[in-house]
């Protein structure tokens, strides 16, 4: 799949996360890459996630980075284990834990879309 053909997702301000899948081994990673991470292969194919998820890590963040996040503090940034088989860093609501299963939604972060997990219901 060329550029021009990719999925719109979070990053082209879509409320969405889209991974690839290696058509030659079946590699599955996030994060556009030209080639297969595993084994080097051109031939992709990207889909949406589902949005669900565990919580691999969280990490809350009290002071802020740039003047542009200073109203978002305290702020929780998480690595969430995808249902389709990757890992993403994203902001996640706080006072989740790790193993809690999740759910992603989109929100504004110092004027970007970005994904945003809640714990599942």
């Amino acid at each position: 799949m060329s550029s021009s053909e990719r999925i719109a997702d979070w990053t082209k301000g879509e409320e969405a996360i889209t991974y690839q899948t290696c058509a030659a081994c079946g590699h599955v990673q996030y994060f556009h890459r030209a080639f297969c991470a595993a084994c080097g292969a051109s031939d992709s194919r990207e889909a949406r996630a589902s949005g669900k998820g565990r919580v691999y890590a969280t990490s809350l963040v009290c002071r802020a980075a740039t003047p542009e996040t200073r109203a978002h503090v305290p702020y929780n940034i998480l690595l969430v284990d995808c249902a389709e088989g990757f890992r993403v860093m994203a902001h996640g609501e706080n006072g989740l834990a790790i193993g809690d299963e999740v759910d992603a939604s989109f929100t504004a972060f110092a004027g970007k879309l970005v994904p945003f997990f809640t714990r599942r219901k």
